[in-house]
């Protein structure tokens, strides 16, 4: 069976996927959206050339129109433009060059390369610019002057009239051989120079010119349409751009699908840890019921056992009674003090800790400790060594006294006879004080040193084990941290620090 999070995972990795898809068909079609418009703009510009071209005479000379169209070729994104005639042939260009037999070759429309793109407009000159049935619609352009030909200041244009050539025909210009005889007459009103020469107007169309000679011009030197290359340097720009723009949406859309979906796995494991929580709580409460189920039994049994251990006293003392049975009598009284202490440390261990703090005198509370121990002292001639000082503590003084009483009593069990142990109160700064018991017993292994405690746990044949966890307890219920440490060169130290300092 499918879970449910395999299916939070699969609608957030599909939701990815449909985003990331459409950043691809979308960059797709700003793509497309920059090569049109690069196109709409290469037709407008023949556009515009097609309505100057129609603004202009018949004929054109080349370098007039490869002037006018040098001033378009002066953009970056403009990489050459050219007059075709119907031949595919090259009559007029500016910038780059090109291919002659490029214009023929290539078909009406876009031609697209990986630098640039070729427009063969599909405007015809000839059929849109000047309407239709006449026949001088087409522009002509004329071939350039050649070189040292163009007037000049030091160089006079040539003259306009000249004497016929022995074959009869006029004296042609620079441009014989490119431009047909025909163009070039006499003036109709057969004017003559100042010295009885006839004039000539160089390059002047003849209107007499036969059908044949006409169509073959246009043919050769007639403006049919454009051949037009852009660049396309602009749409390369917008696409790299919008890459990066839909790149990092998808990045966006990946994060967000992972932060979702650990948002998701954090869900369930609050939702998982909510409901151990709820049966920790449940198990809380029973093992609470139980506790002070077991505390009541423990506190009840302590009556019989003192009502045994009384009757067993009294045996002892009867005079009739024979040593044997006072023995016995003296070991049931020792038996059952031992498991009243035992009944006594459960107790203490089993009730809840409420505390009521105050301000507590350190070095009073330790002096009064020790001497109700000062029995326990004297018997195994123990050295107690105090540095009392005046320090004002927050804490539950009857806590605190606890705390004090299981610790000098667990050393005093630990050191030999005629050992020592001393009770030393550091104050680390103005807040905060420590507190340590350092005896010279034989010491904790260790790997015991955080095991000592837990409930239960002694290395002693007669502990309880409760003593120490005890002292756990008080000192978490403080918010104290208590240690167990090797002392020098034998030993034990017990560190309780963090112990807040009240200054007067």
């Amino acid at each position: 069976m499918v879970s449910r999070s395999s299916i939070v995972y699969g609608l957030l990795l599909a939701a990815w996927v449909i985003v990331v898809g459409w950043q691809a068909v979308e960059h797709h079609r700003v793509k497309a959206a920059a090569r049109s418009a690069l196109v709409h703009r290469a037709r407008d510009i023949t556009g515009t050339l097609g309505m100057v071209m129609k603004a202009q005479r018949r004929f054109v000379r080349q370098d007039q129109m490869e002037s006018a169209l040098q001033e378009l070729v002066k953009s970056d994104e403009l990489v050459s433009i050219a007059i075709i005639s119907a031949a595919g042939n090259v009559v007029a260009l500016a910038g780059a060059p090109i291919d002659p037999a490029m214009s023929g070759a290539m078909e009406i429309g876009e031609h697209w390369e990986s630098d640039r793109m070729t427009l063969v407009n599909p405007f015809n000159l000839g059929e849109n610019v000047s309407g239709e049935g006449e026949r001088d619609q087409t522009r002509v352009i004329l071939p350039r002057r050649e070189p040292g030909t163009e007037p000049s200041p030091d160089r006079p244009p040539p003259p306009m009239w000249a004497p016929r050539r022995p074959d009869g025909e006029w004296p042609s210009s620079t441009n014989e051989g490119q431009v047909p005889p025909s163009l070039l007459r006499r003036s109709d009103d057969g004017d003559r120079s100042p010295g009885g020469r006839e004039r000539r107007w160089p390059f002047r169309p003849s209107f007499r010119m036969s059908d044949e000679e006409y169509k073959a011009l246009i043919e050769k030197q007639g403006s049919q349409g454009f051949v037009i290359v852009m660049a396309t340097q602009s749409i390369r720009a917008a696409s790299v751009q919008d890459f990066w723009v839909r790149w990092w949406i998808g990045c966006f859309s990946a994060a967000s699908a992972v932060g979702l979906a650990i948002a998701w796995r954090t869900f369930e494991r609050s939702s998982e840890l909510q409901m151990r929580l709820v049966r920790a709580s449940q198990l809380n409460s029973h093992l609470r019921e139980m506790n002070l189920a077991a505390a009541g039994l423990a506190h009840e049994t302590r009556n019989p056992l003192n009502i045994i251990r009384g009757l067993s006293q009294m045996i002892s003392r009867q005079a009739e009674a024979s040593p044997d049975i006072r023995a016995k009598s003296a070991e049931i009284a020792e038996e059952v003090d031992q498991i009243s202490s035992q009944l006594n440390e459960f107790i203490d261990y089993s009730k809840p800790r409420e505390l009521r703090r105050a301000s507590v005198d350190l070095g009073t509370v330790i002096g009064d400790v020790a001497r109700a121990l000062q029995s326990d002292l004297e018997d195994k001639e123990i050295h107690l060594k105090l540095q009392q000082e005046e320090l004002i503590i927050d804490a539950d003084q009857q806590m605190l006294r606890q705390l004090l009483f299981n610790l000098l009593i667990n050393a005093i069990q630990a050191v030999p006879c005629k050992g020592e142990i001393e009770v030393v109160p550091v104050k680390v700064d103005s807040s905060e004080v420590l507190l340590e018991f350092r005896d010279n017993g034989p010491g904790v292994a260790p790997e015991n040193r955080t095991e000592i405690f837990r409930p239960y746990f002694t290395t002693r044949k007669d502990g309880t084990g409760l003593g120490l966890a005890v002292v756990h307890q008080i000192v978490a219920a403080h918010g104290w941290e208590i240690d167990c440490l090797p002392n020098s060169p034998q030993g034990t130290i017990f560190r309780v620090s963090r112990i807040k300092r009240l200054v007067k």
